[in-house]
């Protein structure tokens, strides 16, 4: 009954409805494009490009972030992943630039500037993976899926035109669901690709249980035990802060701080068990695209071993090499996105001090030795979860259905979820809050 009544408190704040019904109707949208065929390729001829996307392959997984967009010959079937490339690669270049730094510094104009570079760096991205897709189409679907000729000029040039079209139509409803609708709209674009293959994998799986007697309703069951379980671990996960306690010292008539007087307020700086989401697991995965691809240049048997070994996404050695690498992402991606030397500049800034450590360069110290002692254990964590897919393979569990068990897919879902229903509570606690200013009772006016 609660959550009902949530719900009709949602649908009374008519913005917050309207916000809502925008974002679903953007989704809808890039649902949709995830259907249309590129023109020039029958639609019926498609097969063996799932087949290819269905093994326990990097293809498979990238498949999975596009909602099926890339099995399908799509318009949208590159999706927004080089948008995501490319904010990667201007974050990153943000701490070597000396222009981008001084971008970063420039408030909202220099976010905007530093938007439009992303945006154009998106095109770029596109414009090369584009015809390196159009290849792999040539290479995998047989000669008659190809209306006017997979090799032919017109059909190179206007379909990577139509993909980069593609990922910019999409890069453009991400950002309008950000501005008009509810939540980050490129994290749900992302989300509503991954969830859209869940009904499907959880129903093959029944299937597999139920008729190959595979441990029949019992072991689904034990299943959606250890989903729950997984599910609760990643947003304690995501969720996880370290308290560092904080006094502020309370100002004299004077205007300036008494550091040392009673009454100052006690706060805390939260310090995030895992400060650098699943950005680990993404950079992870783009390195783990580079041993296979330079492998498969080389007709030899270890080569061969190695493109194979490193194409599973179940197998032994490349989820050994795959944690390793996100434990050491994790330690470089949070020491460059979490400013220690900033937060203890702000903090004697606005007459704040950590109690028993000196402002200044000590207490970024501090703070930096209280980071370095979390993020073992979030990193740790986090690679427990990106490869626990496998462990959940190896007692029969259908490859499309393990996937979900962890990793990028899961974490993407739980973060955007959590990020999602924060933004609706606080549109239901500001309407609340108003709601008592209106009924309460009137402060009398001092003399």
């Amino acid at each position: 009954m609660k959550f009902i009544d949530t719900l009709k408190n949602i649908w009374k704040i008519e913005e917050l409805r309207n916000r809502i019904l925008v974002t679903l109707g953007l989704l809808l949208v890039y649902r949709f494009g995830t259907q249309i065929v590129l023109p020039g390729v029958d639609a019926t001829e498609l097969s063996s490009l799932a087949d290819q996307t269905g093994n326990n392959n990097l293809l498979g997984l990238l498949n999975a972030f596009t909602g099926g967009a890339f099995a399908n010959a799509s318009v949208f079937a590159l999706g927004i992943m080089p948008y995501i490339s490319a904010s990667i690669v201007v974050q990153l270049m943000g701490i070597a630039v000396p222009y981008l730094q001084k971008l970063q510094k420039e408030g909202e104009s220099g976010r905007n500037k530093i938007n439009q570079i992303t945006r154009w760096l998106t095109i770029g991205i596109t414009l090369v993976q584009g015809p390196g897709y159009i290849i792999n189409l040539n290479n995998t679907l047989p000669p008659q899926a190809f209306l006017l000729g997979g090799d032919s000029f017109s059909f190179i040039a206007s379909s990577v035109i139509i993909l980069a079209t593609g990922t910019v139509f999409a890069m453009w409803l991400g950002e309008k669901i950000t501005d008009k609708g509810i939540g980050n709209g490129i994290s749900l674009l992302i989300m509503v690709g991954i969830i859209a293959r869940l009904p499907q994998a959880f129903i093959s799986e029944i299937q597999s249980r139920i008729t190959e007697s595979q441990g029949g309703l019992i072991m689904i069951l034990i299943e959606l035990a250890i989903w729950f379980v997984v599910i609760l671990l990643s947003v304690y996960l995501v969720m996880a802060v370290r308290k560092v306690s904080v006094q502020y010292a309370r100002r004299n008539a004077s205007g300036g701080y008494e550091r040392n007087a009673m009454g100052g307020a006690r706060q805390f700086i939260p310090l995030k068990l895992n400060a650098s989401g699943v950005m680990p697991i993404i950079f992870a995965q783009a390195i783990m695209f580079i041993p296979a691809a330079v492998a498969g240049l080389s007709d030899s048997a270890a080569a061969q071993g190695v493109q194979a070994a490193f194409n599973n996404l179940f197998g032994f050695w490349y989820n050994l090499v795959f944690g390793i690498l996100i434990i050491i992402f994790t330690y470089f991606y949070t020491a460059i996105t979490v400013p220690t030397n900033k937060m203890a500049d702000d903090l004697k800034r606005s007459g704040g001090f950590i109690p028993g450590v000196r402002p200044g360069s000590e207490t970024a110290d501090f703070l930096d030795r209280i980071m370095s002692q979390i993020t073992l254990p979030g990193s740790v964590f986090l690679a427990s979860l990106a490869v626990f897919p496998a462990v959940i393979y190896t007692i029969g569990v259908q490859q499309s259905w393990a996937l979900f068990f962890g990793g990028t897919s899961l974490l993407i879902m739980v973060g955007v979820a959590i990020d999602t229903i924060q933004q609706i509570n606080s549109y239901l606690l500001n309407r609340h809050y108003d709601g008592l200013m209106k009924t309460g009772k009137k402060r009398k006016a001092v003399a």
